[in-house]
């Protein structure tokens, strides 16, 4: 289990996707998988009737087989995939988009029920093959970077389970203004204390610190052997000082001394491999990557067709489900 496949992280974007958590899970003489995801209600009636579709929440998720008996996973998906189907039918879900695990590789488990795309490589630092993994990992580069930015200077806290994410949520809301982010990384007071409230124990706040001022903080899920990172902030006036690089050395440093086998960074910004953010990221991970998928289904492709026609929309839309896709503005997934 992850902490991606929790109950509360679901509950975590219920508002922001306007939706309810759910968690379908399968059993049989097989194995077990674990569905987690949120279920939205389409802006369409058909006849009267409401029909939804769902989706993962932010981050990564998909069907995961939690147990199998040896050489059975095949055997397995298909098993969920028919109980799934049947459970769709009878709630009325149309479709769903999937955002699979690249830690998991649950994207190739069920690949015969999904229709997967390959989004873009993700990446970390791994510890637990490495008695020194800021040598192994870190490029020469960056090591050298950490080692002025230190000597300037910076200095690094971290905290455990913080008692306010707020002066976080400031740092965060402007740097995202900064760099001009879309509107849905824009979390509200509501999601920084529900953060706290379901994952208090889990949380680490690791901030850079200068002169006694906070020049840059992350925010960080630690569940069991991973640590993901979830997000970032920073103070402009002081990247001179390289705050991201004196954070990541410093939850590196925690992590392999606190049993944690790998940090997550996540990929770029776009799915190009010149991506600048995940290019800048493999500066910390220089031996470690992962494959991000996505997928998507129709479970009704009936309604799919009605639901599309209502909305003026054509089925072979590269937005998905293509009922959602502003007609006004150009197709984008």
């Amino acid at each position: 289990m992850d902490v991606y496949y929790k109950k509360n992280y679901g509950l975590l974007y219920e508002q922001i996707e306007n939706g309810k958590c759910e968690i379908f899970n399968f059993q049989s003489s097989t194995g077990s998988v674990r569905h987690l995801f949120i279920k939205k209600e389409i802006p369409y009636l058909l006849n009267g009737i409401q029909f939804y579709d769902i989706l993962s929440p932010y981050g990564y998720g998909g069907p995961l087989i939690t147990t199998c008996k040896e050489g059975k996973r095949n055997i397995l998906a298909k098993e969920f995939e028919v109980a799934f189907s049947a459970y769709c039918k009878e709630q009325r879900i149309i479709c769903e988009f999937v955002r699979f695990h690249p830690l998991f590789s649950n994207a190739q488990d069920f690949s015969a029920c999904y229709e997967l795309s390959f989004k873009s490589f993700t990446t970390g630092t791994a510890l637990a093959p490495y008695t020194d993994p800021i040598q192994h990992e870190f490029s020469k580069s960056t090591r050298k970077t950490i080692r002025k930015a230190l000597k300037a200077g910076v200095t690094y806290r971290i905290t455990k389970k913080p008692e306010s994410l707020a002066p976080f949520r400031t740092m965060y809301v402007e740097t995202m203004k900064r760099i001009g982010a879309d509107d849905i990384y824009f979390f509200d007071d509501i999601y920084f204390s529900n953060c706290l409230a379901y994952f208090g124990d889990n949380i680490l706040l690791v901030e850079a610190i200068y002169e006694g001022k906070t020049i840059g903080m992350e925010l960080h899920f630690h569940y069991n052997k991973w640590i993901h990172t979830h997000l970032s902030a920073t103070k402009e006036e002081f990247h001179h000082l390289s705050p991201v690089y004196i954070m990541t050395y410093a939850i590196t440093e925690w992590g392999k001394s606190n049993g944690a086998e790998l940090i997550h960074s996540g990929g770029g910004r776009t799915s190009e491999p010149d991506d600048k953010l995940y290019l800048f990221k493999k500066k910390f991970g220089q031996n470690t990557q992962f494959e991000y998928y996505t997928g998507s289904k129709i479970w009704n492709v009936e309604v799919y067709e009605q639901l599309c026609e209502k909305s003026g929309t054509l089925m072979e839309s590269d937005f998905f489900p293509a009922y959602r896709n502003p007609v006004e503005t150009p197709s984008r997934v």
